[in-house]
């Protein structure tokens, strides 16, 4: 490669992929003390241990790996190298309750007389020094430490420090890659990155410069800036600004200010922007494109995902995925377009006085919608995951419903999640952002929006007594050292219905539906296990993260659906159970030929998100026994399929041998199906973690006040000019993949701001 080349590949490089194939951090801020760090890693020693392989070497039995690579995979520990910094430094992000747990007991195990307490005999000796630290137990004594602290019933503190840790360790374990982007266990367990015709570089001596990116145009990137770079580049793009070098803003004047270019704020951006307002977007993640994404589960995890993916409810009941990047959810979700179900828009427009949803209007947005993201309704290709779930349905004569995606016909790609690595994905990133830029939007990113400036209202004594005439936000970079003060005539959060409830709370408002109402389409998991060799009449060919993430869908009742999820090596090892080392190890040999496939519920009961992070939430009963249906419905259609073994994530490892398998045998074992509670409710000695990837509702519509947060126009019921225009605005969960309801209810909501700002200028 010529030096020119070399130049041309650099500055390619520069503009996000290496961020997306980073091995380990540069530094740690966990602030664990060595003591407690002996103690956590011989937590991840116990739970990942280093273990001889058993009995002669059976490829399929091993993952279909050679022999040498299962032998080092066994021999692996999570004790080695830098694994328990990675646990520790994940652990930072979770609910701040469980963290201080983690450390308490840490604290207690790094003593004689605290392993003691928590430990009981099983660390003691007949020998010197009779009383062990938890760290110099031996292993086996460890393994039955942890083995009973996850199904104590009463004793949460010791059951949350295991299920934190358990999770994060395995998380690592299967993610943290080398200068290689790899990592030693995946050729052991089937898996490799996926190999996918990505675009590539025009890297030739004629090309003068890497291809611009679609935005571009409009984007301006606050991390590698100054003061006086950001400012000139805002200028740059048109944008009125005044720098003040003694007060703590910097102020930028435009028409509209957006929090968040997702499924909400991206429509918006670009609807507002066509009818030729100057749009400024606010979004605190970063940019990348086609060409950065790397499919590597880890770093991508960490980039593109809120808490890097690792966001759990504050009893630690539930896992939520949402983005953190330019596009949002759109750009990581995985690819489902299923328009507002009929009787959803109906109860909406009915049961909570908004017409709209009822309305030709509606009906017109979602038309829009669907067109600009060129949805598809067929698959000329299933994978593994969505071929076992149609096979299960079609043996037991159930019906199985093509999905569409925002993506061609012939898309076979298994890593949207990790943002889509041939750009055949059509988000917000791709799509309305760009039609925003084009007409002079500007999109600031890792850029973090503090609050919504708000005025008295002069004449408004009620409703709306105030209005908003800005925004407040703080670049994230170093080089940038005052805020900026985004004075516009309108302004809207879009940050997402985890994110948006915060922010309206930090700039002043008070209407009681801002942070309630929250529903999360609870998400629990069913596994199959499909040997290689899958017999007739529907033999599965393929591997588990191969292929479109969603391209089935079986509906088993008006709320609950089942579909098969996305789960790099990371993420299942996380979230299956754990009953010893070397029971994981094996299940995880079985990684490439798992199925999985879940009951996803349109949920009655509802959550509250406080501060940000800071997210509560319990399903009803009836929403358990809804997904504990779903789930064994899930089963039943993987045992259809042929798997070899069925079973589900409940913590004591609930499995059934499908082999000569009766019918009563089924039976019995699908009446012990369970949906247990979170491991922070005491009085059960079994616990599963569920999933949620859709949050909605937490700023709802409502026809009054007291009905909702805003009014059926998107608008704050107590600020003029502020409007919320994401998923917390729905007024309950929509019970199927939420991005075309989101996207459609933003642009009916940005066309009446458009409408608004237009009645205003023609005002005398």
């Amino acid at each position: 490669m010529s030096t020119q080349q070399q130049e041309k590949a650099s500055a390619a490089a520069g503009r996000g992929s290496p961020l997306l194939r980073r091995c380990k951090r540069e530094r740690y801020t966990h602030g664990l003390r060595p003591p407690q760090m002996e103690a956590l890693r011989a937590m991840c020693g116990a739970l990942i241990p280093s273990l001889p392989v058993e009995g002669p070497f059976h490829g399929d039995k091993h993952g279909g790996g050679n022999k040498d690579d299962v032998e080092r995979f066994y021999r692996a520990s999570a004790a080695d190298g830098a694994i328990p910094d990675e646990v520790a430094e994940m652990a930072t992000g979770c609910a701040r309750e469980a963290m201080l747990l983690v450390r308490v007991i840490l604290w207690m195990l790094s003593t004689k007389v605290g392993t003691f307490v928590l430990c009981g005999w099983l660390c003691v000796s007949s020998r010197f020094p009779y009383v062990f630290k938890f760290a110099d137990m031996p292993l086996e004594r460890r393994e039955e430490v942890l083995k009973w602290w996850s199904k104590t019933r009463w004793l949460f503190p010791l059951k949350v420090t295991f299920v934190l840790v358990k999770i994060l360790s395995h998380y690592s374990f299967y993610t943290t890659i080398n200068e290689h982007s790899d990592n030693p266990s995946w050729k052991a367990i089937g898996y490799s990155v996926p190999d996918v015709d990505r675009p590539q570089e025009d890297l030739s001596e004629a090309a003068p410069s890497p291809s611009p990116r679609p935005l571009d145009s409009g984007v301006v990137e606050t991390r590698s800036l100054d003061d006086a770079a950001l400012l000139r580049s805002l200028m740059d793009k048109g944008l009125a600004v005044k720098a003040d070098v003694s007060g703590p803003h910097h102020t930028v004047q435009c028409d509209v200010v957006i929090v968040g270019s997702g499924c909400g704020g991206g429509v918006a951006a670009a609807v507002l922007a066509a009818a030729g307002h100057k749009v400024v977007v606010v979004e605190k993640g970063d940019y990348f494109t086609a060409e950065d994404y790397s499919s590597i589960e880890g770093p991508s995890m960490e980039r593109l995902y809120e808490k890097g993916g690792i966001f759990c409810t504050s009893n630690a009941s539930t896992i939520m995925f949402t983005g953190a990047t330019v596009g949002g959810g759109s750009a990581i979700n995985w690819s489902a377009s299923i328009r507002t179900p009929e009787w959803v828009t109906q109860e909406w427009a009915r049961e909570h006085g908004l017409p709209v949803f009822g309305s030709p209007e509606y009906a017109h947005a979602m038309d829009a919608v669907c067109t600009r993201l060129a949805v598809t309704s067929g698959c000329r290709e299933e994978g593994f995951q969505n071929k076992a779930l149609r096979n299960g349905c079609e043996a037991l004569g159930l019906r199985a419903d093509a999905v569409p995606r925002n993506t061609s016909e012939g898309h076979f790609c298994g890593s949207c999640h990790l943002g889509c690595p041939t750009g055949e994905k059509r988000g917000t990133d791709t799509t309305w952002l760009v039609d925003a830029v084009a007409q002079g939007a500007v999109v600031l990113t890792g850029c973090k929006a503090e609050r919504f400036v708000l005025e008295s209202n002069p004449g408004k004594n009620g409703c709306r007594s105030k209005r908003c005439v800005g925004l407040v936000a703080k670049c994230m970079g170093d080089g940038i050292t005052r805020k900026l003060r985004i004075e516009a005539k309108v302004s809207i959060s879009a940050c997402g219905a985890l994110m948006t409830p915060p922010l309206l709370r930090r700039s002043g408002l008070k209407n009681r539906h801002i942070g309630r109402n929250l529903h999360l389409h609870p998400v629990s998991m069913a596994w199959g296990y499909f040997p290689d060799g899958t017999p007739e009449p529907r033999p599965l060919t393929g591997k588990c993260y191969e292929g479109g993430i969603i391209t089935t869908l079986h509906r088993v009742t008006a709320r609950t659906i089942v579909q098969t999820p996305a789960l790099g090596p990371g993420s299942m090892a996380s979230l299956i159970p754990w009953e010893s080392g070397r029971d994981m190890k094996e299940r995880m040999l079985r990684y490439a030929r798992t199925a999985h496939a879940f009951a996803l519920v349109r949920d009655r009961g509802a959550g509250t998100v406080g501060r940000e992070g800071r997210v509560r939430y319990v399903p009803s009963s009836e929403d358990v026994e809804e997904l504990r249906n779903g789930l064994r419905r899930a089963l039943r259609i993987l045992v259809a399929a042929g798997a070899a073994e069925v079973g589900t994530h409940r913590s004591d490892g609930l499995r059934l041998r499908c082999e000569g398998l009766r019918d009563e045998d089924l039976e019995a074992f699908l009446n012990e199906v369970t949906v247990a509670k979170g491991p922070m409710i005491p009085g059960s000695d079994t616990w599963a973690l569920l999933c949620s990837a859709h949050q909605m509702g937490s700023c709802r519509m409502g026809s009054r006040p007291r009905d909702g947060a805003v009014d059926g126009r998107g608008e704050s019921w107590e600020a003029e000019g502020l409007y919320v225009c994401d998923g917390s605005l729905l007024p309950t969960a929509v019970g199927v993949n939420p991005m075309i309801t989101i996207q459609s209810t933003a642009y009916y909501v940005s066309k009446g701001i458009a409408e608004s700002l237009a009645a205003r200028v023609k005002k005398p």
